[in-house]
């Protein structure tokens, strides 16, 4: 699977059944090259057209299902502050 194919799809809590956005970046293991986490921009409440207020880090190991349109997660993620 490309990067290109992994921004198109929706990511969703399993726990909530919440819309988190769609993937932006990735973190990887320059050595090893693995995928380590996925990157979501979060969504501002009300000044959302101006951008992300934050982001949710989703470790790759909390990743319960990647199909074609969707990734499912565990709600395990941190959300760093811009």
């Amino acid at each position: 699977m490309r990067f290109c194919d992994l921004k198109e799809k929706e990511v969703i809590t399993c726990k909530e059944c919440r819309r988190l956005g769609y993937v932006a970046d990735i973190d990887f293991d320059p050595c090893t090259g693995q995928i380590k986490a996925i990157i979501v921009p979060e969504q501002g409440k009300m000044f959302w057209c101006f951008g992300s207020v934050g982001e949710y880090y989703i470790d790759f190991c909390n990743i319960a299902c990647i199909g074609p349109d969707i990734i499912l997660v565990n709600g395990c993620y941190d959300i760093h502050k811009n």
